[in-house]
């Protein structure tokens, strides 16, 4: 299987090319804007380095991985797309600009251009949202299945922008597509990972008729818990903290408060490696035998289309209709 690599900076080289080599049966190929760094990754890890997106194209790859800093996502994307290679998955968020706390209506116009042209080159597009694949959350979903706690009711979350589209991609995957948003913006800017902006607030509804609020930060202690999400079904309330945190499940049925904790022995940072290697497998165990990616290309466009939609409610102090506003 031909892999392609597509930027070589810290998040390809500490999280997916190490597994990559790891694995048997995949050639790699990397690409970057800088071709010492392409170069030096494909001699650490194996595979070849290309000095041109026409290059690693002829090359003929089975997936690409669009790896590049999120502002130029859409850029390394559309020649992919274009020239009509089989897959190509994205890391978060699809499009992003001016990064990744500054998602834009631009923004979903792009990823939704993508999107569209792949639907007619032929080109499945899909995203690497890891999130899905914490311990904590695949514990949850399986204890929401297992003990029938039906619908989401209502969920709240405190997140840093680090892990905000990946939260906003949580909501959609507990709590089905967002309806309606309201959101406000404060005058205040904090500065933390190197992320600069103002806070947000975000209050909506689900389809399904659930109720939600967001607030997004780049104020949070990087030592504390990134973010915090509450979710709460007909049957039981579910409360998840950070990347290696506990899952506390409150079960309607009992009079018990449980609590379910990873092992000490490994970091925040081993935890959240390990969550790529299960995305990883699952998404090249599909591409292997032909069926659908794990988490589309259109998971990513929904998780744009909840940010597009919360700054036109900031800029026009309104509640926006997602859907209708923002079709995908």
């Amino acid at each position: 299987m031909k892999i392609a690599v597509i930027g070589t900076g810290n998040v390809a080289t500490e999280n997916y090319l190490p597994w990559f080599a790891a694995q048997t049966g995949i050639h790699l190929g990397c690409l970057d804007n800088n071709a010492d760094r392409a170069r030096a990754a494909s001699g650490k890890f194996g595979g070849h380095s290309f000095a041109t997106s026409a290059e690693l194209i002829a090359w003929r790859p089975d997936a690409a991985f669009v790896l590049t800093n999120e502002m130029w996502h859409y850029d390394a994307g559309l020649p992919l797309i274009e020239a009509g290679l089989p897959r190509v998955l994205f890391e978060k968020p699809l499009v992003a600009a001016k990064g990744q706390a500054h998602v834009s209506e631009a923004d979903f116009g792009q990823g939704k251009t993508l999107l569209q042209l792949a639907a007619k080159t032929g080109t499945e597009v899909a995203m690497l949202f890891n999130y899905r694949f914490f311990d904590q959350t695949i514990t949850a979903r399986r204890i929401v299945a297992e003990r029938n706690f039906g619908k989401l009711v209502n969920l709240s979350g405190k997140i840093h922008y680090a892990c905000w589209s990946h939260c906003i991609d949580l909501v959609h995957h507990f709590g089905g597509t967002t309806a309606t948003i309201t959101a406000l913006e404060g005058a205040t800017e904090h500065q933390g990972q190197g992320i600069v902006a103002r806070d947000v607030v975000a209050a909506f509804t689900l389809e399904n008729g659930a109720t939600g609020t967001l607030i997004g930060t780049a104020g949070l202690k990087w030592q504390h818990p990134l973010f915090e999400l509450i979710l709460t079904f007909e049957g039981g309330r579910l409360h998840m903290r950070d990347i290696d945190g506990d899952l506390e499940i409150l079960d309607g049925s009992t009079r018990i408060q449980e609590r379910i904790t990873t092992v000490r022995d490994a970091s925040r940072w081993q935890h959240y490696t390990a969550s790529f290697h299960k995305a990883l497998t699952a998404y090249l165990d599909a591409v292997g035998t032909g069926k659908p990616a794990p988490v589309s290309g259109v998971d990513g466009l929904r998780e744009l289309q909840f940010e597009a939609a919360l700054r036109r409610s900031i800029a026009e102090n309104r509640p926006v209709q997602i859907a209708r506003e923002f079709p995908l």
